[in-house]
């Protein structure tokens, strides 16, 4: 099964890396959340985590939980507590960006932590799953269809 994203995202053959289907839930879930919407005219692209914004205090909390969603798969994934550290402080800071009024709005369409932490832990099981093949573990490969 074929998996389609946009410019930003991977795009790739599903069953051939070990986890191809939690990346492609993963990205799913960044692109809703930072770049799944185009200003009309322009190339600035912005996501739902901006839009929730626009509703003070809850719209923040429920943007800044699903990104911590994607830290709990990292975990989940097992990815080490360092990566996790970096996405949590990526979190952190959109956070932190989105608390303040009118200037959040714009922060969140510039600064794309989700995004940022998909890229984070899609390096780290890239290298895992080319370690595994290398040892022999799995017996699949991983490509990248372009």
């Amino acid at each position: 099964m074929a998996y389609a994203g946009s410019a930003n995202y991977q795009t790739y053959v599903k069953d051939e890396h070990p986890h191809a289907g939690a990346r492609a839930r993963l990205d799913s879930v960044a692109r809703l959340m930072d770049d799944a919407f185009a200003l009309p005219g322009t190339n600035i692209r912005f996501g739902a985590d901006a839009l929730l914004n626009v509703i003070p205090g809850a719209g923040t909390l429920l943007a800044t939980g699903v990104s911590a969603y994607l830290v709990w798969e990292a975990h989940q994934l097992g990815a080490p507590k360092s990566l996790m550290a970096r996405m949590a402080a990526n979190v952190g800071i959109d956070a932190a960006i989105s608390v303040v009024p009118v200037v959040g709005w714009f922060g969140d369409v510039f600064f794309r932590a989700n995004a940022r932490n998909v890229k984070l832990l899609r390096s780290h099981l890239d290298k895992l799953a080319k370690l595994q093949a290398e040892d022999g573990s799995i017996t699949t490969s991983w490509r990248v269809v372009k």
